[in-house]
């Protein structure tokens, strides 16, 4: 099969495309035949090995990369299910959770997918896993936002961003959104009741305060991002940063839980998880209308180096998306 691969740690040009030989499948595994894979920020952590300090937490690999073929959103058909799998069969509709999802066919263990909602296209499907069930964990479960509160997502443009926006719409709260000139209209056609363009405003002067803020971007210290606070209010952290750091995101993470200790508002970061429960839940906001996958570019397989350094940039428009069949 077709697959992009890595040899080492590095920028997105030790990517190469290769022929492998198709992933086996044990008795609880599912074999998926990949039409479509999205990228996002988690691979780009998970190709530099960074920030350093991940490599010393187990996952990524010490001195390279503990998996050779990349990617983990995918969306495309039942190819094989194992002898334990149950509830799965041949030519069903998946997407979920996959890794090596960037090649042909990927292997993953039935409980990390669901069905295809039926309206999506596989490329609108596989935007839908980690971006989608980020943003619910984000808004639902660690912002615990509620109706009629004030809730900002910073970085509403971007894959966790678009979803983010829909979901705290859809919860009732009142939404604003923080992106750059070129996505105001696209931002305010999601949901959002306001638009703050950051090119010309900034939104932690402190003159509004919000009762929830996700924070995508990263871009403001943490002073700032209380200051736009209510008194009791939630910061959720899911700022990734820039490529070649030693401890990165995770520093501030640690800022954060260290303040959180000593103030009233509450300073919570979002940790990755995969779940079939939270897959389950946004398709369901899908199949009711509440949820729509907002692409960007899409581009061939042979192309996800420079899908991934476009990614690296942080200013990616909704989800961008691979294209394998």
């Amino acid at each position: 099969m077709k697959a992009i691969v890595q040899e080492r740690f590095g920028p997105p040009d030790v990517l190469r495309l290769a022929d492998t030989d198709p992933p086996e499948i044990g008795p609880d595994d599912v074999l998926v035949q990949v039409h479509a894979a999205a990228l996002n920020p988690y691979d780009w952590h998970m190709l530099r090995g960074d920030p350093r300090i991940a490599r010393l937490m187990g996952g990524v690999g010490l001195l390279r990369p503990k998996t050779p073929v990349v990617g983990i959103d995918a969306a495309g058909l039942v190819e094989a299910v194992g002898a334990n799998v149950r509830g799965l069969r041949p030519g069903d509709e998946v997407l979920g959770f996959c890794p090596g999802a960037f090649a042909e066919y990927a292997r993953t263990t039935a409980d990390k997918v669901v069905p295809k909602p039926a309206d999506l296209t596989f490329e609108q499907a596989a935007a839908v896993p980690m971006a989608a069930t980020t943003a619910l964990r984000a808004v639902r479960d660690v912002g615990e936002v509620r109706a009629g509160q004030r809730v900002l997502v910073n970085g509403a443009a971007g894959g966790v961003g678009t979803y983010a926006v829909q979901i705290a719409t859809a919860l009732g709260a009142d939404v604003t959104g923080v992106c750059g000139t070129a996505n105001v209209e696209l931002v305010r056609s999601i949901g959002a009741a306001h638009v703050i363009d950051y090119t010309t405003e900034d939104f932690a002067d402190g003159r509004l305060r919000y009762d929830v803020i996700l924070d995508n971007v990263g871009n403001r210290p943490l002073n700032r991002l209380r200051a736009a606070l209510t008194p009791k209010g939630i910061l959720v952290l899911n700022a990734g940063g820039s490529p070649g750091r030693v401890v990165g995101a995770v520093g501030a993470m640690l800022r954060a839980a260290v303040v959180n200790g000593f103030v009233r508002q509450r300073l919570r970061p979002l940790m990755t998880r995969q779940s079939r429960d939270d897959l389950l839940a946004v398709t369901r906001l899908i199949q009711d209308g509440k949820l729509t996958p907002i692409l960007g570019r899409t581009y061939q397989l042979v192309d996800t180096a420079e899908a991934l350094r476009h990614v690296e940039q942080g200013h990616a428009r909704g989800k961008l998306v691979v294209t394998v069949r």
